[in-house]
């Protein structure tokens, strides 16, 4: 297994309950992948550095967690079809 850093930004006009529900959608597709969630950051909403679907915030959430690397390409692309996310970014740790 490897660690790597999970960063999304969720559409800002979205209220707690389907905020909450997009993380917890994202944390059950790293389990059944069989990885495992070693912490989730809420860095809240900020201002981004250029316009995304015309909006100009968004709800940045960190997950770092540790999965096998051919598992990761599943992640992202069930990420990239989710509608409330307007970007996101796998990194590995070192």
């Amino acid at each position: 297994m490897r660690k790597y850093e999970l960063t999304c930004i969720v559409q800002p006009d979205l209220d707690e309950t389907a905020f909450n529900g997009i993380v917890e959608k994202v944390s059950s597709w790293i389990t059944e992948s069989g990885g495992t969630i070693d912490k989730v950051d809420l860095w809240g909403k900020r201002r981004l550095a250029y316009i995304i679907h015309k909006q100009r915030d968004g709800n940045y959430v960190l997950f770092n967690l540790s999965i096998l690397p051919n598992k990761t390409a599943d992640l992202e692309r069930n990420i990239r079809f989710t509608e409330p996310i307007m970007r996101h970014m796998l990194a590995v740790v070192a």
